[in-house]
């Protein structure tokens, strides 16, 4: 860095060290320099989930434009009426803050030039209605060396709200005691899949669902756990969600040996075995991991809701037996951005009460699942199933 450069980037410190305004947003006749920059990667669009609140699920990106390091210490998230719905303290922040987008790199604090991927969640109460478009009110603080942190605030990142219908769809499985792994709104595996790919990111996963099943005893496997066979799920029919066309199929990987994800896999094989449905108004259905030889169809090929399209296997970027099933804005199950959807009708069971850790522990060891039955197993309509909810699905 030169020293008239040094010197440039020192103003506009000070400039902004002078110009922060208290939380208030900034109009076009009153702008103001910040000394965080804020964008929201893809408008937030609301859906309503099977626990009865509605969810906002999006990512907010944060950039250091100054020479300094900033410390992030609160975010407040306001809808058009300036109503809080959604307060973030540092320990959230810490949690959910990825340097670079990347998973694994969090942090409060931004360095100089260096951006980090907030991953938002805001559960809605049922009888609040949707926000039509959102800010974020940060509270942070300028780290300068051997000097005093100077506190800073500033509302950023502005975003509408998306409008559009859900697509309401039918189930992709047919049976009882189907689990929802990784779903929305909070596991991390899909929700923060944020990748990098041709020059831009891409996070097609945000509403993902990797379906697996449970037996009577409340477990996914059954027996030796390095075999396929050892699944509940295994072998069961994936069908179509929707009246739709197929843009894209493969059928020929072998299935992976469970345990594991394998290593090195090229990015074309990430999804194994796979159809990739247009189900019309500009969205697509991924239905991931199938058993080599069984995908029925092929491109071009038309097919009604209920048709069976391949079989549940282990096949591509997968370490057990299930179905990852889908929704995005384009034919590509990488490079597209995933948006919500309902299903139309399925009758709500269970919940896991364990997390994560406890279905993970499940998949690996063949013991039982840790669940809160739901006593009246009620039949739910047009809403999304939740991480961890246990549903039975009929045609």
């Amino acid at each position: 860095m030169t020293p008239r450069t040094s010197a440039l980037l020192a103003s506009i410190a000070a400039a902004v060290l002078t110009c922060i305004a208290a939380a208030t947003p900034s109009r076009a006749a009153d702008i103001q320099l910040t000394p965080v920059v804020a964008d929201v990667l893809w408008p937030p669009q609301p859906v309503r989930g099977s626990d009865s609140q509605v969810h906002l699920v999006y990512e907010l990106r944060l950039s250091n434009p100054t020479p300094f390091a900033i410390a992030v210490d609160t975010i407040e998230v306001l809808d058009e009426t300036g109503r809080v719905v959604l307060a973030m303290d540092k320990d959230a922040i810490g949690k959910r803050l990825s340097i670079g987008g990347r998973r694994g790199a969090e942090a409060t604090s931004l360095s100089p030039g260096q951006f980090g991927v907030l991953f938002m969640h805001a559960a809605l109460p049922p009888n609040q209605p949707a926000p039509r478009s959102l800010s974020h009110r940060v509270l942070a603080a300028l780290v300068q060396p051997d000097q005093p942190a100077r506190p800073v605030a500033m509302t950023i990142g502005e975003t509408r709200v998306a409008e559009h219908d859900l697509p309401v769809l039918g189930p992709p499985l047919v049976g009882e005691g189907y689990v929802a792994a990784d779903g929305c709104c909070d596991s991390i595996r899909h929700v923060r899949a944020l990748l990098p790919i041709d020059g831009r990111f891409a996070l097609a996963q945000r509403f993902a669902i990797d379906w697996e099943q449970l037996d009577a005893d409340r477990r996914v496997v059954r027996g030796d756990v390095k075999k396929v066979e050892s699944y509940i799920i295994f072998g069961t029919d994936v069908i179509a969600v929707a009246d739709g066309t197929v843009v894209a199929m493969r059928n020929d990987l072998p299935e992976q040996v469970p345990g594991a994800l394998p290593p090195g896999l090229p990015i074309d094989q990430a999804d194994g075995n796979f159809v990739v449905l247009d189900i019309g108004r500009g969205a697509f259905a991924l239905f991931a991991h199938m058993q080599p030889g069984s995908v029925t169809v092929q491109p071009g090929a038309t097919v009604k809701r209920g048709d069976v399209l391949g079989k549940v296997g282990n096949t591509g970027n997968s370490q057990a037996p299930h179905l990852h099933f889908h929704v995005m804005d384009g034919p590509s199950p990488l490079l597209a951005n995933g948006i919500p959807y309902v299903i139309d009708r399925f009758r709500l069971t269970a919940v896991g009460a364990g997390g994560t850790a406890d279905f993970d522990k499940a998949e690996a060891t063949g013991s039982p699942m840790t669940l809160k039955a739901i006593a009246d197993k009620p039949q739910l309509e047009r809403l999304l199933p939740m991480d961890l909810s246990v549903v039975d699905f009929s045609r």
